[in-house]
């Protein structure tokens, strides 16, 4: 029967990158990207909804001055 105190692994911290290159990620490249990527995502989505709004006013405006 094993302890619990034998060290099989499990809730180890693994950190590949020694202490001195471990530094605060937050603004590095990637998550540059994935902000930029984000940001363009909602601007395309607020364009879509727009759009979308827009078409739906005609719509109406045109059924109005139609019947």
């Amino acid at each position: 029967m094993t302890s619990s105190t034998d060290n099989d692994g499990q809730g180890m911290i693994v950190n590949p990158k020694p202490a001195s290159d471990n530094q605060d990620w937050d603004g590095d490249d990637a998550d540059r990207a994935d902000r930029l990527r984000f940001e363009e995502e909602q601007a395309m989505i607020r364009e879509q909804s727009e759009a979308h709004a827009a078409a739906k006013a005609r719509a109406e405006a045109e059924k109005e001055t139609g019947s």
